[in-house]
């Protein structure tokens, strides 16, 4: 059976007959059954767990030499200039660009 999704996708699902067919498959096989609802329950999301704080997804021009270096530092190399950005932020002001005056130390 031929079904088109909202975006425009064409997804071929299986008839009745064949839906059947698998099902008993399934239940035939002494290694797979179907979870109860409170084994189901019971599962635990995989994968990296939910940040407290996240960021947010922007979309940015930056020019081919500020981006190449970090690109080419490998993995992880959003977090660094994410670091970077923060960095700067210590010293200078995002308003105008200039250099935060030193403040004397204590």
């Amino acid at each position: 059976m031929l079904v088109t999704t909202k975006s425009g996708r064409k997804l071929i699902l299986p008839t009745p007959e064949e839906d059947a067919r698998i099902n008993a498959g399934i239940a035939a096989d002494p290694d797979t059954y179907e979870l109860s609802d409170a084994e189901f329950k019971r599962l635990r999301s995989v994968g990296r767990p939910r940040a407290e704080v996240t960021k947010e997804r922007i979309t940015i021009r930056l020019s081919p030499e500020v981006l190449r270096p970090f690109r080419n530092s490998g993995e992880g190399w959003q977090t660094r200039m994410d670091a970077a950005l923060a960095d700067w932020l210590k010293t200078h002001s995002p308003k105008t660009g200039k250099r935060r005056p030193q403040r004397a130390a204590d």
